[in-house]
C-alpha cells in the first residue's frame, strides 16, 4: 500500500505535469497577444520580446480594414443558422433511429457514421459543383447547405448514443396521456438532450466560426467575407502584415473563446452522457 507521502509526491509530480503542458498550449496565445500590440518591424525583429512600445492603433486599424462589423455579422449569422438547423435536424433523426430501431434505420445510421471518415478533400469538387447547379454558389444559403451535409453526420452520431439513455418509460407514460409523437420530442425528449444539445452546438460553433477553406470555396464576394477570409487578406504573396493580421485575429477568436468558456462544461457532461447505452 502507498503511503500518503508518496501519494502526495506522485501528486505533485502530476500537477507539475500539467503545469508545463497547460504552458505549451498557451505559448501560442502568448505570442498572438504579444505581437498583435507591436510594430511589423518589432515582430520581425524578435517575435517572442516584450513590446517596446504598445501599438493599440494596430486594433482601430485592423478593425477598419477588415470591415470587421459586416465580417463579424457574416460569421454570425452562418454560424448560428447553420448550428440551430444541424442541432433541431440531427436530434430529431437520432431520435427517430433510436425509437424505431429497423433494418433501414441501422443502414441510414450506418451511412451517417460512415460519412465521417470521408476526407473534405475527396468530396470538394463534387460539393462544388453541387452547390453550382443548384445555383446557390457565391451565397450564405450555399454555404450553410454545405455545413449541414458536413455537419449532420456527427451530430446524429452524438445524439444517438445520447437517446438511448433515456428511459423509454417516460415516453410510454406521455403517450398515454395523449401526447403525440411530436409532443413528446418537443416537451419530453429535447429538454432532456439538453447537455448534448449544447456539445453539439459548441463543437459545430468552434469549427464552423474558424473555418476558412469552405467559405473560400464558396463565397467570392467581398461583402460576404467571414472573419477567417478577412484576416486572410492581410496574406499577400510577396508580403505577410502581420501588425494588421494577429489584432485581427485576437478580434476573430475573442467572441467563440467567451462562448466557449461560458459553456465549456457541458461538453464533458453532454459527451459522458451520450456513452451511456441504454
Amino acid at each position: 500500500m502507498k503511503t500518503k507521502s508518496s501519494l502526495s509526491a506522485s501528486a505533485l509530480i502530476l500537477q507539475v505535469v500539467m503545469f508545463i503542458i497547460a504552458i505549451l498550449f498557451l505559448a501560442p496565445f502568448y505570442f498572438l497577444l504579444v505581437n498583435s500590440v507591436k510594430s511589423l518591424g518589432d515582430i520581425m525583429v524578435n517575435a517572442a520580446n516584450w513590446p517596446s512600445m504598445f501599438h493599440w492603433d494596430n486594433y482601430s486599424k485592423a478593425w477598419e480594414l477588415t470591415r470587421f462589423p459586416e465580417a463579424f455579422t457574416n460569421s454570425l449569422i452562418i454560424t448560428v443558422i447553420s448550428n440551430l438547423i444541424i442541432a433541431l435536424l440531427s436530434a430529431m433523426a437520432a431520435y427517430r433511429m433510436v425509437r424505431a430501431n429497423t433494418v433501414f434505420n441501422r443502414i441510414v445510421f450506418m451511412i451517417f457514421v460512415s460519412a465521417m471518415v470521408i476526407p473534405f478533400q475527396s468530396i470538394m469538387i463534387p460539393l462544388l459543383q453541387v452547390v453550382g447547379w443548384l445555383n446557390v454558389n457565391n451565397s450564405m444559403v450555399g454555404l450553410i447547405l454545405s455545413y449541414l451535409g458536413l455537419g449532420i453526420p456527427l451530430s446524429i452520431f452524438l445524439f444517438h448514443g445520447f437517446v438511448k439513455s433515456i428511459p423509454l418509460e417516460i415516453e410510454e407514460a406521455a403517450t398515454v396521456d395523449g401526447a403525440s409523437s411530436y409532443g413528446v420530442f418537443a416537451r419530453i425528449i429535447l429538454p432532456m438532450l439538453k447537455p448534448m444539445l449544447v456539445t453539439v452546438i459548441i463543437l459545430n460553433s468552434l469549427w464552423i466560426w474558424n473555418d476558412y477553406l469552405l467559405p473560400s470555396l464558396i463565397l467570392q464576394s467581398p461583402e460576404l467575407r467571414t472573419i477567417p477570409l478577412a484576416t486572410f487578406a492581410f496574406f499577400g504573396q510577396y508580403s505577410k502584415q502581420w501588425d494588421m493580421a494577429l489584432p485581427a485575429l485576437v478580434l476573430g477568436i475573442t467572441p467563440i473563446i467567451i462562448f466557449f468558456l461560458s459553456l465549456q462544461k457541458y461538453i464533458v457532461e453532454g459527451v459522458a452522457a451520450g456513452s451511456v447505452k441504454g
